[in-house]
């Protein structure tokens, strides 16, 4: 999961970034409404992050351009605003939830999990296919009722390809949600993972279609 996180205060920043990469997102930081106007209009991401007071361009000035411009990801406001006139407006402009500063990083991160579930189209946070069991909002998976264990980068590219079940996901669409801006990614490297994927769930369940991507797909 790749999350744009719109925060103009660097150690807050950091710290919410740090987080987050623990629970295995992606994240790209901007600092000013400039830089995230942009990343929003040019990049893919399952979510944003987003504070209202920034530098440059306001949040809410922000929002209005990405949903202007058709960019359906999901977005939570993050803000010290607290007050009834600001939600609204934020909401207006195309937010999909808000959470308001000091905050406990666990929630904001059930919060992102539920917000991507539902935009993917799962009501339920359990999601299966095959003998592969996803719980969307805890963001574990089983293999036939045990636990399965996955690199940071195996989760990623997992957790993408249940969430699109049944549905071919193109490489470069896996590569923008599973590497962070400045990685260096060998050419190979989603091959390299896909493999890994085949030897622990099966390799029935990866299906790739040629010159376009892979599909999860529970079909014999």
């Amino acid at each position: 999961m790749r999350v744009l996180l719109v925060e103009d205060d660097n150690d807050l920043s950091k710290r919410i970034a740090a987080s987050l990469r623990a629970e295995s997102f992606v994240v790209d930081i901007a600092h000013n409404g400039e830089d995230a106007q942009h990343a929003g209009l040019t990049e893919i991401y399952d979510i944003a992050v987003l504070d209202l007071g920034l530098p440059k361009i306001d949040g809410v000035s922000v929002l209005k351009a990405w949903r202007t411009a058709d960019r359906t990801f999901p977005v939570l406001v993050l803000t010290a605003r607290d007050g009834w006139p600001d939600k609204v407006e934020s909401f207006k402009a195309g937010a999909d939830d808000f959470l308001t500063k000091p905050f406990k990083v666990e929630e904001l991160v059930l919060r992102l999990r539920a917000l991507v579930r539902r935009s993917a189209g799962h009501a339920s946070s359990k999601i299966t296919c095959g003998p592969v069991a996803f719980d969307a909002q805890l963001g574990t998976f089983e293999l036939s009722g045990l636990p399965l264990k996955l690199t940071a980068l195996e989760w990623r590219v997992l957790s993408c390809l249940m969430l699109r079940k049944e549905i071919i996901v193109d490489r470069r669409e896996l590569i923008e949600r599973v590497y962070e801006g400045d990685a260096e990614v060998d050419s190979n490297s989603i091959e390299v993972i896909i493999a890994r994927l085949r030897r622990k769930i099966g390799a029935e369940l990866i299906e790739t279609v040629r010159g376009r991507g892979y599909m999860l797909t529970a079909a014999s």
